[in-house]
């Protein structure tokens, strides 16, 4: 085997085309895997606190974007629906003591629409 290795070489003139096949799970648009959240309480949320928070507590693999909608309100963009599945699967959710109430957000859906008033168990 050594010997057939030796032998090989490596033109400029071969150029093969290595097709791969995408995860038909990763082709779905982004836009699928978004939450819409508020938190239950009278005072002032630390965004980037809460943001750092939850991305490390959810430790997501393909990762998390947390955007600030209004006051209390965000926009939580997965990059895959297994990371998307395993935040909501470990509900409820709670920083500063101050529950975290959660929405799958669907397709051409507005977040500032979305009612938030009940948390799913």
């Amino acid at each position: 085997m050594e010997t057939e290795l030796a032998q090989l070489s490596i033109n400029e003139e071969e150029e093969e085309i290595l097709q791969i096949q995408a995860d038909s799970r990763m082709q779905t648009d982004v836009g699928d895997y978004q939450l819409v959240g508020c938190f239950l309480t009278a005072s002032i949320i630390n965004f980037l606190a809460m943001k750092s928070t939850l991305a490390n507590l959810w430790h997501p693999i393909y990762g998390v974007q947390i955007r600030d909608l209004r006051e209390k309100s965000y926009l939580f963009k997965f990059f895959h629906s297994m990371d998307m599945e395993r935040t909501l699967k470990g509900f409820p959710w709670t920083f500063n003591n101050h529950l975290l109430i959660l929405s799958k957000l669907k397709r051409g859906e507005d977040p500032l629409k979305i009612p938030l008033v009940y948390v799913p168990f």
